[in-house]
Formats: C-alpha cells, structure tokens, sequence
C-alpha cells in the first residue's frame, strides 16, 4: 500500500511536469536568461512556449533598460511578429539556429498594427528590445549572439 501511494503521487508529478513543460521543449529550465549580442550583456525573459509567444511583450507598458524578450521557436522558420496591444515602440532581432543575427526590424510601433514584420530567411530565434537598441550598440546582420550560463 505504502509503495502504491509513493508510485500514484511520482505518477502525478511526473504529469505535472509533463505538460507544465510540454511544447516548451527545455532548451532552458528558467524562464530568464543572459543573453550576449555584439559586445552588450542583457537580461532577457524567455518566450518558449506557443501561449508565452503569441502574449510577447502585449499589453506591458513598458520594457525596462538593459531587458528584452527572447522567443525560441522550436525549428527554423519565417516567424511573423506584429505589434498587436503593444504599448510602446521596440527593435525586433532575427537570429538563426546557430544564435547568429539575420534579420533586424528596427523602430517598430504600435501604430503599425496589423502589419507583419518578418526575416527573409529562416530563423529559430527572436529577440525584441527597447527602441534604438540595435542603433546604440551597432547591433547588425551577421553579428553573433550567445546565451550565457
């Protein structure tokens, strides 16, 4: 009795874990991480999962000065991002598989909305910063990113 209560309750948390995590694919364990991208450090929140992706950075008021918002697709592909319930202007950042910068959308707006900005070549990751990032640390194409432990 006492080992089928132990196997029912790891059953359940093995469950939990399960679809707390599903779709996720755990790249990351955390839901924040550094980010390195030309010679600036940040702090990034991590989108990973479609419901987190589809939220972004909506509805926020803003987005604090050294912050962004990496979202991590599962595979390569030519992710859309418009600028649905934004609140505030910001700089979008396509990076390939391998962290590498393809695409850079700068000084996109609320306004905007319902246009589409999107890379013209695969990409796996999207970075969005405050307005003027990729201006003020010369962030450009072919520029290499990296996740920091």
């Amino acid at each position: 009795m006492k080992y089928s209560l132990i196997f029912i309750l790891a059953g359940a948390l093995g469950f939990f874990v399960f679809f707390k995590y599903q779709g996720r694919g755990l790249l990351f364990e955390h839901d924040i991480a550094r980010l390195r991208i030309a010679r600036v450090v940040m702090e990034v929140e991590l989108s990973q999962n479609l419901g987190e992706r589809e939220l972004g950075l909506s509805g926020r008021q803003s987005l604090a000065s050294g912050k962004g918002m990496l979202f991590i697709f599962p595979k390569p592909g030519l992710y859309v991002i418009w600028m649905k319930n934004m609140k505030f202007p910001i700089d979008i950042i396509w990076l390939d598989q391998n962290y590498k910068v393809i695409y850079i959308k700068e000084n996109a707006r609320p306004e905007s909305y319902p246009e589409t900005f999107s890379p013209p070549d695969l990409a796996q990751y999207v970075l969005e910063t405050n307005i003027g990032f990729a201006d003020k640390y010369q962030i450009k194409i072919g520029d290499q990113a990296e996740i920091l432990k």
